[in-house]
């Protein structure tokens, strides 16, 4: 049975790693060992990263959502209640963006989810 040799597979494994590695400090974007280390985890960070960039942003979207609904007079969970009586479907993204932009058309859903509560 023939030996196999690995020569063209390896360099293009090593290369395709070393393409991930670029700009990488010191050791981690020459020597193939550390380049390779740093490229797993830093594929795991990206990984976890992606997971909490989505409750970073849901974070800041209720914080903005909450300081427009207080100039209103109201408060978030209030205004988030109210408007889910009153069956007005928004996002917390369309929410916040409303709250800094369009403070008149969010004035208006504050309006809408008061007088869901009153009801």
């Amino acid at each position: 049975m023939a030996r196999i040799k690995r020569a063209v597979n390896a360099v293009k494994k090593r290369r395709k790693v070393f393409k991930l590695s670029k700009g990488y400090f010191g050791a981690k974007s020459k020597q193939y060992r550390a380049a390779s280390q740093q490229v797993m985890k830093s594929m795991a960070y990206a990984y976890v990263g992606r997971k909490l960039k989505k409750r970073e942003y849901r974070q800041l979207w209720i914080a903005r959502i909450n300081a427009g609904a207080r100039l209103c007079g109201i408060s978030y969970s209030r205004l988030i209640n109210g408007l889910k009586r009153a069956g007005v479907d928004v996002n917390r993204k369309v929410l916040a963006d409303l709250a800094i932009f369009d403070m008149n058309a969010f004035k208006q859903l504050v309006e809408v989810a008061k007088k869901a509560l009153q009801a």
